[in-house]
């Protein structure tokens, strides 16, 4: 019968809106990467506030970079006045919040660099959402916060 296929699309079609509203209203604000000691460095941070504008909660469960071959979120902490990182898998991010990325809390550790940075260089930033939606951001070198 016809009708099983096309409620196999329709429910496709309304999973694919969904992911695609949802990357929409996630965005990195003030977003901005370290430029390192040696701007050769294939190492470096990024920063910046993660916004759910959405009506649900949204989970990070990736990033990715054309700039970096390996991207990843991680969050430093101090116990007992040592500093460990470790990386997180999952970012939960409830409807209407917003979580920092910053220096000594969480982060984006930007490895495999493909080339040298350069202050004032903007680094293109995928964020990848439980359920297959991404969002979009750039990232702008600097020395220093904003």
């Amino acid at each position: 019968m016809i009708t099983k296929p096309f409620v196999g699309v329709l429910l496709l079609l309304c999973a694919s809106a969904a992911a695609a509203a949802e990357s929409r209203c996630v965005t990195v604000e003030q977003g901005w990467v370290r430029l390192p000691p040696n701007p050769a460095m294939p190492m470096t941070a990024g920063y910046g506030t993660i916004v759910n504008r959405c009506a649900a909660p949204v989970t990070v469960v990736g990033a990715g970079s054309r700039a970096f071959g390996d991207v990843s979120l991680h969050e430093t902490t101090v116990v007992d006045g040592v500093s460990r990182m470790r990386e997180v898998e999952r970012l939960p991010i409830a409807a209407g919040a917003r979580t920092e990325l910053k220096p000594g809390g969480l982060h984006l550790m930007l490895m495999e660099g493909e080339g040298a940075l350069k202050e004032g260089q903007v680094v293109p930033l995928q964020l990848q959402l439980e359920g297959g939606g991404t969002a979009s951001a750039t990232l702008t070198v600097r020395k220093a916060a904003p």
